[in-house]
């Protein structure tokens, strides 16, 4: 089974149906709610997933999304480590330094879900779109 890093744009293509990317990101979803993959994601992804949902939707309301999003994914640890890594990286956007480091430190992390395929050029792990992985497991 695949442990994947979901980025902060994957999930919001799939809160805001945001077409074409919604049907992946959906999928990619559904892969983890039937536990086909085990998919992950940082504090800082939350937040900025209620930060972009609150703009649209009463609190009650966003933090249940995110309660049933919890259901089937699961988040990774943030240290000292993690931001000193972050902060010592060649990565030109902290934030996803962040994200990076903290896959990285999980040690189970295989590749990371993004459209922002640019942003982790620096990264050691696998790094593809929803798109992408989803035609390249079709099969398996």
């Amino acid at each position: 089974m695949d442990h994947v890093f979901i980025d902060t744009d994957v999930i919001l293509d799939f809160f805001f149906d945001r077409v074409p990317f919604a049907e992946f990101a959906a999928q990619v979803l559904n892969n983890c709610e039937e536990k086909k993959i085990s998919g992950f994601t940082t504090p800082v992804v939350i937040s900025n997933v209620y930060y972009m949902l609150r703009k649209v939707g009463k609190h009650d309301m966003v933090i249940e999304k995110i309660k049933q999003l919890l259901t089937i994914i699961d988040i990774t640890s943030m240290d000292k480590k993690v931001v000193l890594n972050a902060l010592n990286s060649k990565f030109k956007d902290f934030e996803d330094a962040l994200q990076n480091y903290s896959a990285v430190e999980n040690g189970s992390i295989d590749l990371i879900l993004t459209r922002n395929i640019k942003d982790y050029k620096k990264s050691k792990l696998a790094v593809m779109t929803p798109e992408t992985y989803l035609k390249i497991n079709a099969n398996g």
